[in-house]
């Protein structure tokens, strides 16, 4: 392995650790979902139907179903963005440090997000899904760069 394969696979590291922690955060919004259900007296029956439950829901249980299907949106944005950026530097262009910041902060971002959701802080949900959307989006404009 040459010196510059070496260090291209190394900086690579920070962004796919960024790609499978958020795919993290998606399955703790799909836990959340499976405890609510529980809580929900999940049956036999509601297997057919699993969506129809949402009435059963405690209201926590509601957030967390929404949380949860922002969390899949979130993810199909994030994803693209951080493979971006493994592309980026496997042709061995050094991204900016902000990338780095950005690629390790969205899944700290989501957590916290799907937390503020489900405890109803509003103002705070709302600031996470802003933090979490700009580090996706520092993503994309420095892998662009980086290969344009």
């Amino acid at each position: 392995m040459t010196a510059l394969s070496h260090s291209s696979v190394v900086s690579t590291t920070p962004y796919v650790w960024s790609l499978v922690l958020s795919l993290g955060t998606l399955l703790i919004s799909i836990i959340l979902i499976y405890i609510a259900r529980f809580q929900a007296k999940l049956e036999i029956k509601d297997l057919a139907a699993l969506r129809t439950m949402f009435d059963r829901y405690p209201a926590w249980g509601k957030r967390a179903s929404w949380a949860q299907q922002n969390s899949f949106e979130s993810f199909t944005i994030h994803a693209p963005a951080t493979l971006l950026a493994v592309i980026a530097s496997f042709n061995g262009q050094t991204l900016p440090v902000i990338t780095l910041y950005a690629a390790l902060a969205h899944p700290l971002f989501r957590v916290a997000y799907i937390s503020a959701y489900v405890f109803n802080v509003p103002l705070a949900r709302s600031v996470f899904w802003m933090l979490g959307l700009v580090c996706s989006g520092i993503l994309y404009f420095t892998g662009f760069n980086a290969l344009m």
